[in-house]
């Protein structure tokens, strides 16, 4: 029941927040209005433009169409591999729930024939700045991602009170900011300075559908410095199987996510690993692996990247394909990938951290001059590691799943005000991504560094207070103890507004959620 309590808390206080903005949070990072992006999925964002720019035929790709291409061969194998694999170890560790497509199910799987129908296709859903992330590589001024949204195309018509055509899964399109030797329109070497500021003037445009279409893909539009030749990689995230609360368990979603880089000498998407995402179960099974990854964590530059958001795990420690439980709460289990890797001094002694190593580590960071920011103890340690993985991100105040479902301009009022295009988290962290935008462009060194996906890092500015991302109704919080020194180092700023109080919903951890003081 509690599951299902902070599921409503998250969507409520999202719905709010979206309804009652003056000025949307996502103003010059984001592109979320339903009707300009209709227009542009009709033009050169829709999926079959940017996969293949050269095809004549201005008609959608369908998805039987897509999965076909040569370069997406690669892809859907990868797809069906995960799928099985998926199937027989439900079989092997719970042999007495029955899994299959249809209601009659305990555990009910995703139809993929609707993945590769010729009745359903991927729509553009939003478009989103990460100009944020340029330090994985200043050279391409971060990425630009197109998100779609798997959707039948043979629905019957929904009318207002109809359910929406569009499936549990999204393909997110990830390009280079800038491309290799991109210039724009008038032969003028782009720059990030230029980007960032096409994008930041965009947030202040007052318009809407076929006349904001036009303008982000005009000549100084965002838009128009992006093309098919900025393509990096795909990332798909595929609710793969749902089971219903019931006397054995409580409700359950599992979702599938895979990442494939865009190979340009073969033109095939490839299968690749997922960043940050620790290979757990290959870590704990291998001892030289696991003494290295140790190792490398631990080393005071690795250790500072991990505190500021900012490290780039090895792929030798990485896995290639995750399925991420949903949800799971607020306390540490074995469904998250990071909690459990810190054990105690007396634990066993395949743990891959003992809690004197990251003591250690804590004072070697100091002695060395590192001023850390989120890891201040083991627990936040052990947090800060689980945020950084695409799972651990992905279970994180998201909604049903997903951190950037999109609007549904396909549904019957696609402008309706209670239309949600993003999670809390994706909301909270849109003033350090406009922050980033701002520096880069006045030229400026971009302070890259970012908090946990539960509280947003502020940044100076008060827009957030109140909301429930920052102290407010809804936002996630760590119980302070009486003594204020026997409080967690790393969440002593996880408070609550006045006349709210943090009501603890993982007594270990202390973390709860900001409702209305009991009287």
């Amino acid at each position: 029941m509690r599951f299902f309590v902070t599921i409503l808390v998250l969507l409520c206080s999202a719905l709010t927040a979206r309804a009652g903005q003056g000025a949307a949070l996502e103003r010059g990072t984001a592109i979320t209005d339903p009707l300009s992006l209709r227009e542009l999925d009709g033009g050169r964002f829709g999926l079959s433009r940017v996969i293949l720019p050269m095809r004549s035929s201005s008609m959608p790709l369908t998805n039987s169409q897509l999965f076909a291409l040569p370069s997406m061969a690669p892809v859907r194998k990868a797809l069906d591999d995960e799928y099985d694999r998926y199937v027989l170890g439900h079989k092997a560790n719970l042999p007495n729930e029955t899994i299959g497509v249809g209601t009659s199910f305990d555990f009910q799987l995703f139809d993929r024939t609707l993945l590769y129908s010729r009745d359903s296709r991927f729509v553009l859903a939003g478009i989103v700045n990460r100009m944020d992330r340029a330090y994985l590589s200043e050279a391409n001024c971060g990425e630009i991602r197109l998100i779609y949204r798997l959707t039948r195309t043979s629905a019957p018509e929904t009318g207002d009170n109809g359910a929406s055509p569009r499936l549990p899964m999204t393909l997110n399109v990830v390009l280079k900011a800038r491309g290799d030797g991109a210039i724009d329109g008038s032969g003028v070497k782009i720059t990030c300075s230029e980007i960032a500021r096409r994008w930041l003037v965009s947030g202040d445009w007052p318009l809407t559908g076929v006349e904001l279409a036009e303008k982000l893909t005009s000549k100084d539009g965002p838009l128009d410095l992006i093309g098919p030749n900025n393509i990096d990689r795909i990332e798909t995230n595929l609710q793969i199987a749902h089971a219903p609360k019931s006397p054995a368990r409580d409700f359950r979603t599992d979702y599938l996510l895979k990442v494939f880089n865009y190979n340009a000498q073969s033109g095939t998407f490839e299968e690749a690993p997922l960043e940050n995402q620790i290979d757990r179960e290959r870590i704990f099974a291998d001892e030289t692996l696991r003494r290295d990854f140790k190792a490398w964590l631990l080393d005071v530059r690795h250790f500072s990247e991990l505190d500021r958001g900012t490290i780039l795990i090895p792929e030798k420690f990485l896995a290639r394909g995750v399925i991420a439980a949903t949800p799971v709460g607020f306390a540490t289990s074995n469904l998250q990938p990071a909690f459990g890797l810190v054990q105690g001094d007396g634990a066993a002694a395949d743990s891959v951290f003992k809690e004197s190593d990251v003591v250690a580590a804590l004072k070697k960071a100091a002695d060395a001059g590192v001023s850390l920011q989120n890891i201040r103890s083991l627990a936040g340690f052990e947090r800060r590691l689980n945020d950084m993985t695409c799972s651990g991100c992905h279970q994180t105040r998201g909604i049903g799943g997903f951190h950037f479902p999109g609007v549904d301009w396909m549904a019957a009022k696609p402008s309706n005000s209670t239309v949600v295009p993003a999670s809390p988290h994706f909301f909270g962290d849109q003033i350090r991504r406009r922050d980033i935008l701002v520096s880069t462009r006045g030229g400026a060194r971009p302070d890259f560094s970012r908090g946990f996906s539960s509280r947003p890092q502020l940044r100076g500015s008060t827009e957030l207070a109140g909301t429930e991302y920052e102290d407010g109704w809804g936002a996630l919080c760590y119980q302070q103890k009486p003594n204020a020194k026997d409080n967690d180092k790393s969440f002593r700023s996880w408070t609550c507004a006045e006349g709210l109080a943090c009501q603890v919903v993982d007594k270990d951890s202390r973390m709860g959620m900001c409702f209305v003081r009991d009287r």
